[in-house]
Formats: C-alpha cells, sequence, structure tokens
C-alpha cells in the first residue's frame, strides 16, 4: 500500500496496474478531494482496449450519484479497487480486507461494509490508471452464485427496507430468479413483475412453484407501463441498444427513489 506508513492516508495500489501520474501526483489529488469516510477512485483506460468493454463504459460514465445508487449491480464496486484512495482511519474503521483467499470478492466485501457504515464514494474524472485485464486474475475465482447472494442480501438489507411494495423489471429469468432469492419477508413486498415481452404479459403471473405456501403464490406479470414505482431492475444495461433506458426516462422516474438496478 501507498504511501508510507506515517501518511495518514492509503492509496490501494496494485503492482499490476500502471498509474499515469506519480503516486505522490495520486496521492496530492485525493488528499485534496477527500473527505474523512469517502472512498476516491477515478476513471480507467483498459488494456486491451477491447477487454470487458460494458463494464469500463459502466465504470468511466456513471454520474456522481450512481456511485452509491448503482452498488448493486453485477458490476460490483462503482470505483474499482486499484483506484481507491481513503483515509488510514477510515479503513481501519471500516475493518481489514478479507483475505480468505481466492473465491473470496475481498473488494466488494469491504465496499459494502464501507457503505453500511455510512462512507461515500468520489470519483476523479480523469483516467489514470490503466487497469490490465488478465483472464488468469484471481477475480475469476470468485464463482457467480457467491457474488449474487452477497447482492441480494445488500439489497435486502440496504434498498428494500426503504420500500413497502415493489416491482420487479424483468419476467424472466433474472427477475424470477431475483424473486426466488428473496426472503419470504421480501417476497410479500413483490407486488408485481412488469415487462415488455408480450407474451410474458398474456400469461398473466408468475407462479413461484418451490414455495412450500398454500396455495402457492401467484404473482401479476404487467407491461411497464401499467406497473407502478418501485422497481428493481433486472435487466443488463447498455445491451439492449439503449430500450430500457428509454423506456425508464419515458417514466420521469428517479433513480435511488423509484428504481434501482440490479442488473
Amino acid at each position: 500500500m501507498m504511501p508510507a506508513r506515517t501518511s495518514p492516508w492509503l492509496s490501494l495500489k496494485n503492482g499490476k496496474r500502471s498509474w499515469k501520474l506519480p503516486a505522490s501526483s495520486w496521492s496530492l489529488a485525493g488528499t485534496t478531494l477527500l473527505l474523512p469516510g469517502e472512498i476516491i477512485g477515478c476513471q480507467v483506460q483498459r488494456e486491451p482496449p477491447n477487454s470487458t468493454q460494458r463494464y469500463t463504459r459502466w465504470l468511466n460514465q456513471l454520474e456522481p450519484g450512481q456511485l452509491l445508487t448503482q452498488a448493486f449491480t453485477s458490476h460490483g464496486p462503482t470505483v474499482p479497487m486499484p483506484t481507491w484512495f481513503c483515509s488510514r482511519a477510515w479503513f481501519s474503521h471500516v475493518g481489514p480486507f478479507d483475505e480468505g483467499g481466492r473465491g473470496v470478492p475481498e473488494d466488494l466485501l469491504f465496499f459494502y461494509e464501507h457503505l453500511r457504515k455510512g462512507g461515500g464514494v468520489v470519483r476523479v474524472d480523469r483516467s489514470l490508471l490503466v487497469y490490465r485485464y488478465h483472464p488468469a486474475a484471481a477475480t475469476h475465482a470468485v464463482l457467480e452464485t457467491t457474488i449474487w447472494t452477497l447482492r441480494v442480501r445488500f439489497l435486502e438489507e440496504q434498498a428494500l427496507p426503504r420500500w413497502a411494495t415493489f416491482t420487479i423489471w424483468n419476467a424472466g429469468r433474472q427477475g424470477r430468479r431475483l424473486y426466488r432469492s428473496l426472503t419470504a419477508e421480501s417476497r410479500r413486498k413483490v407486488v408485481a413483475f412488469c415487462d415488455v415481452d408480450e407474451n410474458k404479459i398474456q400469461k398473466g403471473f408468475y407462479c413461484h412453484e418451490e414455495s412450500q405456501e398454500r396455495p402457492k403464490p401467484r404473482v401479476p406479470v404487467l407491461h411497464f407501463r401499467a406497473a407502478r414505482p418501485p422497481f428493481v431492475i433486472c435487466v443488463k444495461l447498455d445491451l439492449t441498444g439503449g430500450a430500457v433506458e428509454d423506456n425508464l426516462r419515458s417514466l420521469h422516474l428517479r433513480e435511488g427513489r423509484d428504481f434501482l438496478h440490479f442488473s
């Protein structure tokens, strides 16, 4: 970690990444922007340039408010760990990394704990890091099911308590998977699924066949314009030619209050 132990600041630097600025300049940039309780990161340049294009666009194009509201997505931390800069005192307050070895998403666990304790997230809108893609990187050893479980529990803990009811946007596989993964208490808050697929809408409902309840829960499936917010969006962004984004904009909703992305 840089800088030295005597500094009140920490840069969580990874030896496989290349900084475009000297460490001292990056540290200075961080301390001028950072408040206690914040993680600061930056935009990145991916190498090779055509690797993980959707992920890189997401990292570099998030609006300031989305650094918090999009913490539930499958992309993970809204600023990548190799760019993190924070106060030493805050790092100690949040707690050490879980160094359980391969298969442990230590960056996601730390990021979630940071947010649980009221931490903020700031991004320097400059590409200061060359972020190399390695097919054999440790991140690929983390099971998708592990990440999924952590994300669902974080959603239930941090977002769903604010809502008396909500709608799952996507009556397909991912939306149904989220519904089945929720606790019984959270499932009871789901008033509908919504979609644009006429076949799913015409069916009229989704039946939770695995439920032990009798009768088995049947959740209505509506067109998105007939559904009511708040929504948990289970459709991946940047994959549908902007259709999902356009549909959301047409409803004049506010992210964080009226909907959250869980794609």
